[in-house]
């Protein structure tokens, strides 16, 4: 599956112009309603992977694919929410802890301490939230309800699996690749740095595609999703 999804975004006739959209909608998405877009285009994909669509869908219906995205968005921020507030109270506690001690060294140590612990605990929340995002949106595409997102009763047996931890490792190992490959330019003085500036969001968003590929086909394999055919009817995917 991993050189599958590597070749996925090549699919379509259209994938340059897609590409290049996604690149910079990626490079734009401080602004906002960009990432939306991206973030909703990513959910198309894992759509149509589910059902077994091997050919990448194409930017269109904007209005559609930003409000899809938002509500994208809202799932992983609210996930995301817990390890960025259990790092902010701890944070702050160490702070205080410190303070408190007028600048004593016991109370400079014993405020880092509980500062690091929070860290620590926050940075365990965040991977686990980063392993729960991908099912939790895979579960919103499948159903387009946003509480399905956050029914674990459906996520639990898919979060557990070997497939789906597989899969997840899949992603990871595509989206890790290409910010080195990233890195590795920007560390050659100059031209590699302009290279890796202007080519990164197009290599971000384009293993993106592929890491949710992965996702997607995972979700459809363990969810038994009827798949389509190349007439664009549907048929019963087998079980996994």
């Amino acid at each position: 599956m991993l050189s599958e999804s590597i070749d996925y975004p090549r699919n379509g006739e259209d994938w340059v112009k897609t590409v290049l959209i996604g690149g910079v909608l990626t490079l734009l998405s401080g602004l906002i309603i960009p990432m939306f877009l991206v973030i909703g285009y990513l959910l198309r994909v894992v759509r149509a992977t589910m059902k077994g669509d091997e050919e990448p869908p194409v930017f269109d219906e904007w209005g559609d694919m930003t409000i899809d995205g938002l509500k994208g968005f809202v799932i992983a921020f609210v996930y995301s929410l817990v390890p960025a507030l259990i790092a902010g109270v701890f944070g702050f506690a160490g702070i205080m802890s410190a303070v408190a001690g007028n600048g004593s060294q016991t109370a400079g140590i014993f405020g880092g301490i509980v500062a690091l612990v929070g860290l620590l605990v926050a940075f365990v929340l965040g991977l686990i939230a980063a392993y729960i995002i991908p099912a939790a949106l895979s579960n919103y595409a499948e159903t387009d309800r946003i509480g399905a997102a956050f029914d674990f009763g459906t996520l639990r047996p898919i979060l557990t699996s070997g497939k789906y931890a597989t899969a997840w490792l899949m992603a990871f190992v595509v989206l890790f690749a290409a910010t080195v490959a990233i890195s590795i330019l920007n560390v050659i003085p100059f031209v590699g740095f302009i290279i890796g500036t202007i080519a990164g969001p197009f290599v971000t968003f384009y293993a993106a595609i592929a890491a949710y590929y992965i996702i997607g086909r995972t979700w459809g394999d363990l969810h038994d999703i009827e798949m389509m055919d190349e007439g664009g009817t549907t048929g019963e995917q087998p079980a996994v």
